[in-house]
Protein backbone atom coordinates (compact mmCIF):
# COMPACT_ATOMS: atom_id res chain seq x y z
CA UNK A 1 0.00 0.00 0.00
CA UNK A 2 1.56 3.33 -0.91
CA UNK A 3 1.22 6.52 0.68
CA UNK A 4 -1.87 8.43 1.20
CA UNK A 5 -1.69 11.96 -1.33
CA UNK A 6 -1.75 13.90 1.97
CA UNK A 7 1.40 11.89 2.77
CA UNK A 8 3.30 12.03 -0.22
CA UNK A 9 6.20 14.23 -0.93
CA UNK A 10 4.10 15.67 -3.57
CA UNK A 11 0.95 16.17 -1.82
CA UNK A 12 2.60 18.02 0.85
CA UNK A 13 4.77 20.41 -1.65
CA UNK A 14 1.27 21.37 -3.31
CA UNK A 15 0.18 22.08 0.03
CA UNK A 16 2.47 24.42 0.46
CA UNK A 17 2.60 25.93 -2.74
CA UNK A 18 -0.73 25.88 -3.37
CA UNK A 19 -3.12 24.92 -6.72
CA UNK A 20 -1.99 27.22 -8.86
CA UNK A 21 2.11 26.70 -8.56
CA UNK A 22 3.97 25.10 -11.69
CA UNK A 23 5.90 22.22 -9.43
CA UNK A 24 8.48 20.32 -10.66
CA UNK A 25 8.09 16.64 -10.31
CA UNK A 26 10.14 13.65 -10.79
CA UNK A 27 9.23 9.91 -11.35
CA UNK A 28 9.87 6.60 -12.74
CA UNK A 29 7.98 4.04 -15.16
CA UNK A 30 8.54 0.64 -15.71
CA UNK A 31 8.36 -1.53 -18.90
CA UNK A 32 7.74 -4.91 -17.45
CA UNK A 33 7.66 -8.51 -20.04
CA UNK A 34 6.76 -11.88 -19.62
CA UNK A 35 8.47 -14.79 -21.17
CA UNK A 36 5.93 -14.40 -24.07
CA UNK A 37 6.96 -10.66 -24.65
CA UNK A 38 3.84 -9.26 -23.85
CA UNK A 39 3.65 -6.19 -21.75
CA UNK A 40 2.41 -5.65 -18.72
CA UNK A 41 -0.31 -2.50 -18.05
CA UNK A 42 -2.39 -1.46 -15.27
CA UNK A 43 -5.63 0.24 -15.23
CA UNK A 44 -4.94 3.21 -13.57
CA UNK A 45 -7.81 3.87 -10.72
CA UNK A 46 -7.70 7.62 -11.05
CA UNK A 47 -8.30 8.56 -14.35
CA UNK A 48 -9.13 4.69 -16.13
CA UNK A 49 -6.35 4.42 -18.39
CA UNK A 50 -4.28 1.75 -19.54
CA UNK A 51 -0.27 2.71 -18.39
CA UNK A 52 2.96 1.01 -17.34
CA UNK A 53 3.58 0.87 -13.66
CA UNK A 54 4.75 4.56 -12.35
CA UNK A 55 4.63 7.52 -10.12
CA UNK A 56 6.37 10.07 -8.03
CA UNK A 57 9.60 10.13 -6.55
CA UNK A 58 9.46 10.13 -2.96
CA UNK A 59 11.57 12.10 -0.95
CA UNK A 60 15.11 10.64 -0.12
CA UNK A 61 14.29 7.71 -2.81
CA UNK A 62 16.23 6.63 -5.92
CA UNK A 63 14.85 7.02 -9.27
CA UNK A 64 15.65 3.14 -9.43
CA UNK A 65 13.83 2.69 -6.09
CA UNK A 66 10.82 4.53 -7.25
CA UNK A 67 10.64 2.57 -10.57
CA UNK A 68 11.01 -0.72 -7.96
CA UNK A 69 8.32 0.55 -5.55
CA UNK A 70 5.57 1.77 -8.15
CA UNK A 71 5.70 -1.79 -9.48
CA UNK A 72 5.89 -3.32 -6.15
CA UNK A 73 2.19 -0.80 -5.26
CA UNK A 74 0.69 -1.42 -8.50
CA UNK A 75 1.34 -5.41 -9.04
CA UNK A 76 2.66 -6.79 -6.52
CA UNK A 77 5.51 -7.72 -8.21
CA UNK A 78 9.19 -7.89 -7.00
CA UNK A 79 11.56 -5.87 -9.56
CA UNK A 80 15.37 -7.42 -9.01
CA UNK A 81 16.89 -5.33 -12.14
CA UNK A 82 15.96 -2.62 -13.91
CA UNK A 83 17.50 -0.57 -16.93
CA UNK A 84 16.81 3.08 -17.62
CA UNK A 85 16.35 3.68 -21.84
CA UNK A 86 15.10 7.04 -22.03
CA UNK A 87 14.59 10.23 -19.72
CA UNK A 88 11.30 12.55 -20.41
CA UNK A 89 10.68 15.68 -19.82
CA UNK A 90 6.73 16.82 -19.87
CA UNK A 91 6.64 20.41 -19.63
CA UNK A 92 3.53 22.66 -18.00
CA UNK A 93 2.34 23.54 -21.08
CA UNK A 94 0.71 20.17 -21.59
CA UNK A 95 -1.62 21.98 -19.40
CA UNK A 96 -3.47 20.74 -15.64
CA UNK A 97 -3.96 17.26 -14.62
CA UNK A 98 -7.01 16.22 -13.50
CA UNK A 99 -7.02 17.86 -10.27
CA UNK A 100 -6.27 21.54 -11.88
CA UNK A 101 -2.56 21.36 -11.01
CA UNK A 102 0.11 22.23 -13.56
CA UNK A 103 3.39 20.35 -13.23
CA UNK A 104 6.83 19.89 -14.95
CA UNK A 105 7.36 16.52 -14.91
CA UNK A 106 10.00 14.85 -15.41
CA UNK A 107 10.16 10.94 -15.78
CA UNK A 108 12.96 8.11 -15.95
CA UNK A 109 11.86 5.30 -18.26
CA UNK A 110 13.07 1.58 -17.52
CA UNK A 111 12.72 -1.64 -19.06
CA UNK A 112 12.62 -4.37 -15.81
CA UNK A 113 14.81 -7.03 -16.19
CA UNK A 114 13.40 -9.21 -13.69
CA UNK A 115 11.05 -9.74 -11.24
CA UNK A 116 9.05 -12.34 -8.98
CA UNK A 117 6.41 -13.17 -7.29
CA UNK A 118 2.33 -13.47 -8.10
CA UNK A 119 0.57 -10.25 -10.20
CA UNK A 120 -1.93 -8.59 -8.24
CA UNK A 121 -4.69 -7.30 -10.54
CA UNK A 122 -6.64 -4.94 -8.04
CA UNK A 123 -4.48 -2.59 -5.97
CA UNK A 124 -5.53 0.61 -3.99
CA UNK A 125 -4.06 2.64 -7.34
CA UNK A 126 -5.31 -0.10 -9.96
CA UNK A 127 -8.43 -1.70 -11.77
CA UNK A 128 -6.63 -3.99 -13.34
CA UNK A 129 -3.38 -5.38 -14.36
CA UNK A 130 -2.98 -7.58 -17.60
CA UNK A 131 0.31 -8.96 -19.51
CA UNK A 132 -0.48 -7.66 -23.35
CA UNK A 133 1.03 -8.51 -26.38
CA UNK A 134 2.52 -5.65 -28.13
CA UNK A 135 0.19 -5.13 -31.17
CA UNK A 136 -2.77 -6.20 -29.35
CA UNK A 137 -2.97 -3.54 -26.27
CA UNK A 138 -6.24 -2.49 -25.61
CA UNK A 139 -8.62 0.59 -26.24
CA UNK A 140 -8.12 3.44 -23.86
CA UNK A 141 -4.05 3.73 -23.43
CA UNK A 142 -2.29 6.37 -21.73
CA UNK A 143 0.01 8.44 -24.15
CA UNK A 144 3.27 7.35 -23.47
CA UNK A 145 2.31 3.55 -23.82
CA UNK A 146 3.01 3.58 -27.43
CA UNK A 147 5.94 6.73 -27.28
CA UNK A 148 7.75 3.92 -24.48
CA UNK A 149 7.47 0.83 -26.14
CA UNK A 150 8.65 2.83 -29.28
CA UNK A 151 11.66 4.00 -27.50
CA UNK A 152 13.14 1.08 -25.76
CA UNK A 153 13.14 -0.81 -29.41
CA UNK A 154 15.07 1.79 -30.34
CA UNK A 155 17.36 1.31 -27.17
CA UNK A 156 17.16 -1.99 -27.77
CA UNK A 157 18.71 -2.14 -31.51
CA UNK A 158 21.15 0.70 -30.62
CA UNK A 159 21.85 1.43 -27.22
CA UNK A 160 21.10 4.57 -27.60
CA UNK A 161 19.53 6.37 -24.51
CA UNK A 162 16.56 8.79 -25.26
CA UNK A 163 16.93 12.38 -23.45
CA UNK A 164 13.83 14.61 -24.36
Amino acid sequence: MGLSWDESYVGQLRALAGPERTLITMGARAVLRDDAGRVLLIRRSDNGLWAFPAGTMELGETMRGCAIREVLEETGLVVGAVTPFGLYTYLADRGPDMYGHTHQHVTLACRVDGYDGELVRVTDETTDAVFYPPDALPEGLSSSVAQSLTDLAAFEATGQFLLQ
